[in-house]
């Protein structure tokens, strides 16, 4: 008999350190008890369950069998059962049948189990005690110590995987613990994140020792463990960092419709407020700038458009390419999702942003193409929808190969425009 007192006492620890239930490490030690008895004591083949009662030390120690329908002329069982403890030894033939081979250890006919008792039926378990020893030889204690450890590492593994999957999607701090190339290697504590480059923000430096903000993109298993897949440039990142910030989004009072993102550089948000008198753009952007500066100053200084957002697709376009105050927005094809917005001459440059940057994202943003012109290049909507059916006309390229690049396309028409401009000058 040994110090329950003690053993308690290590079980906590360990529980404690790995992050795993005490009744998972109960089980471990059990299953090792039960390797190191067979190992001295038991035959090949017995399946041998050992139970500790942790609150007298007490041990017992069961053999198990299962009881089966019948076996054939080869010895192998008919309608084989196919549980863990006893498929171990299965095969296949070559038409495809599971055959597993009778075992006096595991098994008993149902014959036999029928005639100790009459209530058995194909599948049961028939328990029968054993004798106790608690004596094991130097080759039984390094059986029971691998077992240990190999179940234990296998429990932390599944512990930290179910901990990490329910996480998908939310955000965690953790620090830059090395990096290998452009990969990122981020210690989260009891594992480590993966920030690959494409989830990485250019302005970040990544420095060793610095704790940043993640999303836990995904978490896959591997014969190593989980992988935690990290993100700082997903769009949902920014949606994780206000709700931080607004409680009026964690009630329900303001929501966040979409997100155009381009990480590292400029944001546009679409918020709704579902409550009278609420303001979304006003709750996300706080008292002073207070809240979105916090988000943006987590963002590296990203630059975030806070628009609101309305069912009129009109007002909602007008809205995306703020801050440019917009004259008129017509739709020119709805079925192709695609409007023209006339602003004034000085708001050009700023509806376009640089590169094209304001205009792509508000296209991103609504999901709809996004033509942009000033009244002196008198474009009418008619004109424009002229040109749209040209477009689709000559286009060679398949349906969603084109609107995979409508986003692109005004910063392009843009370009043209300011070269005939220019010619004509």
């Amino acid at each position: 008999m040994f110090d329950i007192k003690q053993f308690s006492l290590a079980i906590r620890q360990i529980a404690e350190e790995k992050g795993i239930p005490e009744e998972k490490i109960i089980e471990t030690i059990e299953a090792a008890i039960a390797a190191a008895y067979k190992k001295d004591y038991g035959q090949k083949g017995q399946i041998i369950r050992a139970k500790l009662d942790t609150e007298s030390g007490k041990l017992e120690l069961t053999q198990v069998h299962y009881v089966v329908e019948d076996v054939d002329d080869e010895g192998f069982l008919i309608n084989p059962i196919l549980k863990d403890e006893i498929a171990e030894e299965k095969i296949e033939n070559e038409e495809g049948e599971i055959k597993i081979k009778y075992n006096e250890e595991k098994h008993l006919l149902f014959e036999e189990a029928n005639k100790k008792d009459s209530k058995l039926e194909v599948g049961d378990e028939v328990v029968t005690q054993l004798e106790p020893h608690t004596d094991f030889g130097r080759i039984a204690a390094q059986t029971a110590k691998q077992v240990v450890i190999q179940r234990l590492r296998e429990i932390e593994k599944n512990a930290i995987f179910d901990e990490f999957k329910d996480k998908e999607g939310e955000v965690i701090s953790g620090i830059i613990q090395r990096r290998e190339g452009r990969v990122v290697f981020v210690d989260l504590g009891r594992t480590n994140g993966i920030l690959f480059p494409a989830e990485q923000m250019y302005v970040d430096n990544y420095n060793i020792g610095q704790r940043l903000r993640f999303m836990v993109l995904k978490v896959e298993e591997s014969p190593r463990g989980p992988v935690i897949l990290l993100s700082r440039s997903h769009p949902k990142f920014i949606l994780k960092l206000f709700e931080f910030e607004v409680p009026e989004i964690e009630t329900g009072t303001v929501e966040l419709k979409y997100i155009a993102r381009e990480a590292g550089s400029r944001s546009k948000v679409a918020a709704v407020s579902y409550e009278e008198g609420v303001d979304p753009v006003g709750s996300l952007v706080g008292q002073k700038g207070v809240r979105v500066q916090t988000v943006i100053n987590e963002l590296g200084g990203e630059k975030i458009d806070i628009i609101e957002w309305t069912e009129d697709i009109e007002s909602f376009i007008a809205n995306a390419l703020s801050p440019a105050k917009i004259l008129d927005v017509r739709v020119v094809n709805e079925a192709r999702r695609h409007a023209l917005a006339e602003v004034a001459d000085d708001q050009f440059s700023l509806a376009i942003g640089k590169k094209g940057q304001n205009v792509r994202l508000a296209a991103k943003l609504t999901s709809w193409k996004i033509d942009v012109r000033s009244p002196g290049s008198n474009m009418t909507s008619e004109e424009a929808e002229m040109k749209e059916m040209e477009e689709a006309m000559n286009s060679k390229k398949p349906k969603e190969e084109q609107e995979e690049s409508q986003v692109e396309t005004p910063a392009k028409e843009v370009k043209e425009e300011k070269t005939e401009e220019k010619d004509k000058e």
